[in-house]
């Protein structure tokens, strides 16, 4: 249906949507990126529906049966009579439903991290760059001091200090990635707050929070939500280790790194289907999100070549 143009709320949105529909075609130009984010939605929406896709609740007691321990794949289980497409553990657990219950915890973990060290990283980084002098300087100086040390050994000591747990693991990796994005918002607000703009808004007495909210921010979004998708597969394979090294999450909230681990001293009775097959969804979980990142910085970065 053609658009009436002469109609300022129809001309409105049409120039809403334009950004939006320029912004997909130039996404969907790299079958990489494409292919990234077809996987990427699959993946999600299986975790999300796991109970749906799922044979059984593998962390369920009652729905495990230990005559059923270190089937390999295709056998069928003798107490309910559905194959275990990729066998089961030494506890009777359906690999397949376990990967899917694991992929909740793991994507879970990595976006409410990402997104809240994005939050907490940004606010700070847009009042470094605004404010400047003795503010900009004590928390620069905490982004350094942050980020000198290795991201793993951060993690390992406030797990070691708060105990396993979805909440600990998620707070360990949101003060580990918060500093990477405080330096990028500090750097593009920097560039913008020398604009004249903003210290046109500055003398007309506009309040900092506003001119950081409506004019700062919106020019740090770009490259936060590529750090933001990188630091998604980051958190991701953060907590996988964390939960392999036994310091993670605990056995009754599964994750990807969790059955790696549970099935990794099983590997050399040659029962590897409890760690490979987890640790390939880990892999292909990983490497979606990395080609969705990749395709979201090229599309979003303003010096690209056209």
């Amino acid at each position: 249906m053609p658009v009436d143009l002469a109609d300022p709320f129809a001309r409105e949105a049409e120039e809403t949507a334009r950004p939006l529909r320029s912004f997909l075609r130039s996404y969907f130009q790299s079958p990489g990126g494409t292919f990234g984010l077809i996987l990427l939605v699959l993946i999600v929406l299986s975790a999300v529906f796991a109970p749906l896709l799922s044979f059984q609740n593998p962390y369920d007691l009652l729905q495990l049966d230990i005559m059923d321990g270190q089937l390999p794949p295709g056998e069928v289980s003798a107490a309910y009579g559905f194959p275990y497409l990729l066998g089961t553990d030494d506890q009777g657990r359906d690999m397949y439903s376990a990967i899917l219950y694991g992929l909740r915890i793991s994507l879970g973990v990595g976006i409410i991290s990402a997104t809240t060290a994005a939050v907490i990283g940004a606010t700070l980084g847009l009042i470094a760059a605004y404010r400047g002098g003795r503010v900009e300087s004590v928390i620069m100086r905490l982004v350094d001091f942050q980020l000198s040390f290795p991201t793993i050994l951060i993690a390992l000591m406030i797990l070691a200090i708060l105990g396993k747990g979805v909440a600990n693991v998620i707070l360990a990796l949101v003060l580990v990635e918060w500093a990477t994005f405080a330096r990028t918002a500090r750097g593009v607000g920097l560039v913008e707050s020398r604009k004249e703009y903003i210290e046109a808004s500055r003398v007309l007495g506009v309040p900092a929070w506003r001119i950081m909210l409506r004019h700062l921010l919106p020019n740090c979004i770009p490259p936060l939500i590529v750090i933001a998708t990188v630091q998604v597969a980051r958190a991701i394979s953060l907590e996988a280790t964390l939960s392999f090294l036994g310091v993670g999450v605990p056995i009754t909230e599964p994750s990807l790194g969790l059955l790696i681990s549970n099935g990794y001293q099983y590997m050399f009775s040659g029962m590897y289907w409890m760690s490979v097959f987890p640790g390939l969804s880990l892999l292909v979980t990983i490497v979606a999100i990395n080609l969705v990142g990749d395709r979201l910085r090229d599309v979003l970065n303003p010096r690209k070549d056209t």
